[in-house]
């Protein structure tokens, strides 16, 4: 095939170009570094502030009695009595507190579910969730409320931590899901009016322990 001259020259200067690479001019602005401020202290409250204000319930609780306490003050105040958990360091750490609402029946009639989670964002009170974890991919999402109990040591300031975090858990074998809950599930697609609760979980509790 012909190439005219003038397409042949612009094919000569990429291909030059091409030979002798150059570095980037703005090294920074390739997503190599965050662009808000790493706050280091008070990543609870950052947290609870921006978690509460995406309609999710914060519950700060010292030491796992209290959570215990806390866990069933909330069932009592709904009225449930059947709740799921899967996750067998939960169940270990609660079973001396003999929980009476924790059940193994089927999944439609369960009021809530209780799990672990990957991280905690505090910049946008997101739950980082991963299909590794024994809750899998159906508790999250499937139940009307989702309780998450999570640990202090548990918390990053930004999304990109979280998945840092991730890397040097699970080095290349990265979990199949990796998913950013923030707040209950919303949607707004008809008529632009927002719904919660219709892709997931109406509710989303977080029990943080300080262990």
């Amino acid at each position: 095939m012909k190439v005219s001259p003038a397409k042949e020259n612009i094919l000569k200067k990429v291909r030059n170009a091409l030979s002798q690479p150059v570095q980037l001019p703005f090294p920074n602005a390739e997503g190599n570094s965050s662009v808000f401020v790493t706050e280091h202290d008070g990543l609870e409250l950052k947290f609870a502030e921006e978690f509460s204000r995406l309609q999710g319930k914060f519950v700060y609780c010292p030491s796992r009695a209290e959570l215990a306490d806390n866990l069933q003050a909330l069932v009592d105040h709904n009225e449930w009595s059947n709740i799921i958990c899967a996750t067998p360091s939960l169940l270990n750490m609660l079973a001396p507190y003999n929980p009476p609402f924790l059940n193994a029946g089927e999944l439609d009639d369960m009021d809530a579910s209780i799990t672990d989670c990957e991280l905690l964002v505090a910049r946008t009170g997101s739950i980082i969730l991963t299909s590794a974890q024994p809750s899998g991919r159906v508790l999250p999402v499937y139940t009307p409320v989702h309780i998450v109990i999570a640990f202090t040591h548990q918390l990053v300031f930004d999304i990109r931590d979280g998945i840092l975090k991730l890397k040097e858990r699970y080095g290349e074998n990265l979990p199949s899901q990796i998913t950013l809950a923030t707040g209950p599930s919303r949607t707004a697609d008809i008529e632009k009016t927002l719904v919660v609760g219709v892709h997931g979980p109406k509710e989303v509790y977080v029990f943080l322990l300080d262990e």
